[in-house]
């Protein structure tokens, strides 16, 4: 399963420019990355669309999250349903879905309907780890706090959200590494001028792959893996500070 990523790995540092035969050791292509002004405007826009999704994701996502957990309203499992669907609804459909519905309003493609369809996936995945990390959580702490005197605000940002904290920091990590690595609804949302970094090396494969683009992947896959894992470790940590 790792083989492709470990010989894309060795590519990278091929000084050859061609990736078919190895002519010795260099670190020249990634230097090269850091030099190109369209692979830093492509992780730019990367970045923005990535931080401002997770950002507002995370806000939306904890209280969709909360809302489901601690209340009961008509509609309650409709909506719960809703929510997480896309989880599990393919790229493409919420790609053109999301495409259908800014051209029925006739919104212009930019940056900023990439950020509007990365919500859409971003809510649902920082709502799920946060759901879960409310499952561990003792809700006696906050009635206790509501019996003290504190207002249900004062009790959830000054009881229920620091334990929550750990679930939303690994929701955001898991929620910016998605958005940072998708091409499909990235394409079909983007203005014109307004390539991400995916949508970048998708246009420069076409004319075969080089070791500068093997360079960048392996970047991308790294940054992935650590953001990755340290969610994973927030969220156990988190688990297991409240178990104790």
């Amino acid at each position: 399963m790792y083989l492709p990523i470990l010989v894309l790995s060795f590519y990278s540092f091929n000084q050859s420019p061609y990736s078919a035969g190895w002519q010795g050791f260099t670190l020249d292509w990634y230097g090269k990355l850091f030099s190109d002004d369209r692979i830093l405007s492509a992780l730019q826009n990367s970045l923005i669309v990535g931080g401002c999704a997770v950002a507002i994701s995370a806000v939306l996502g904890t209280l969709m999250a909360v809302g489901l957990a601690r209340y009961e309203f008509p509609g309650k499992k409709l909506y719960r349903g809703v929510a997480y669907l896309p989880l599990i609804i393919p790229d493409i459909a919420i790609a053109v879905a999301t495409l259908v519905c800014l051209a029925a309003f006739a919104i212009p493609l930019s940056l900023w309907t990439i950020v509007a369809a990365h919500i859409v996936f971003c809510l649902a995945y920082v709502g799920l780890v946060v759901a879960s990390r409310l499952t561990n959580l003792d809700p006696h702490l906050e009635e206790a706090a509501l019996d003290l005197g504190a207002t249900p605000t004062q009790a959830f940002i000054k009881v229920l959200l620091p334990q929550l904290m750990p679930g939303i920091v690994a929701g955001c990590l898991l929620a910016f590494v998605l958005s940072l690595d998708d091409f499909l609804i990235a394409s079909f949302t983007a203005g014109s001028g307004y390539n991400t970094l995916p949508m970048e090396i998708f246009s420069r494969i076409r004319s075969g792959v080089k070791p500068d683009i093997n360079a960048l992947s392996v970047m991308l896959i790294t940054v992935s893996a650590i953001a990755a894992l340290v969610a994973e470790l927030i969220r156990i940590s988190g688990e297991n500070k409240s178990l104790n």
